[in-house]
């Protein structure tokens, strides 16, 4: 059932906060900033673009087609632009009769912690590194959803890279503090395996791979909403990007906050009335610190 509140617009795909719920998004990024700070993660803010090339590498395109949003823009040949000028025009269903195209090199963010990995990319880390940051990010589905299944969402991520067990200890730290932080909100969630929603899943072998041994666990609301996730990437992209540690690929991992869904799970358990949703900031010290 989609939330039936005042200070939300829905445009098909995507959400308009406003009010009590735009305030509401600002303090729970700002409780998971807080996280990252307790990690010692400095907050880095990235652009909406990333390079195609940057995706290829991961296999992205391969593995997530269906979920890809390309940036493109037309060829700037005058007699291109002329004939998209005198064809422009929306068809029944809101699409645009396009001319040809410049080569597409960028795509709209599809995960906020992509962009740390080619930040750090060919650099040799001295100790264990933490980053937090929040993106835009662009995801197609097959159908949306106010709050639950948006084209554009909002996602905070604090990412930990460095040796095996540095990695293991950060994603254990991050669990318990997020337990108390969920318990001071009053949110019941249970942490669920899950596998990434790859295309034609039953032949891709990471697929196979994340069935026979775990790396992803989501936070799961109400048995079908996950609001986030905790991610082991063992040394995957130590080796995509040449990021190293200790002469070897480094190890990263991620906890992962989609906040509108954050809101959701609250106006699901608390209600519309602001007044009866809890205190994020006092939650977040007594979980964060």
């Amino acid at each position: 059932m989609r939330p039936d509140h005042p200070d939300l617009r829905w445009r098909g795909n995507q959400a308009v906060l406003a009010g009590s719920l735009l305030a509401l998004y600002r303090r729970l990024d700002a409780a998971f900033t807080r996280l990252g700070t307790a990690e010692s993660a400095p907050e880095v803010m990235y652009p909406t673009l990333l390079g195609a090339s940057h995706l290829a590498k991961l296999d992205y395109f391969t593995s997530f087609p269906h979920l890809a949003t390309f940036a493109c823009n037309l060829d700037r040949d005058p007699d291109n632009l002329g004939a998209f000028a005198r064809g422009a025009g929306i068809d029944d269903r809101g699409g645009v009769a396009l001319t040809r195209l410049d080569p597409v090199t960028e795509v709209l963010t599809p995960a906020a912690c992509y962009h740390i990995y080619v930040d750090l990319a060919d650099q040799e880390l001295a100790g264990f590194r933490t980053v937090t940051t929040r993106a835009t990010c662009f995801r197609r589905e097959a159908h949306y959803t106010p709050l639950e299944r948006q084209w554009s969402f909002g996602m905070r991520e604090v990412v930990g890279l460095g040796g095996a067990e540095d990695v293991k200890g950060f994603l254990e730290r991050g669990r318990g503090r997020v337990d108390r932080f969920l318990a001071a909100l009053g949110l019941a969630i249970a942490w669920t395996p899950a596998t990434d929603p790859f295309f034609d899943a039953s032949k891709n072998p990471k697929f196979l791979a994340q069935k026979l041994d775990p790396v992803k666990t989501e936070m799961v609301h109400r048995g079908q909403l996950a609001i986030g996730s905790i991610n082991f990437h063992r040394n995957f992209f130590g080796e995509t990007f040449g990021i190293r540690h200790a002469g070897e690929p480094v190890f990263s991992g991620c906890i992962a906050f989609g906040l509108e869904r954050w809101i959701r799970a609250i106006l699901d358990t608390h209600g519309p009335d602001a007044a009866a949703w809890p205190d994020i900031e006092r939650a977040a010290q007594e979980a964060f610190s």
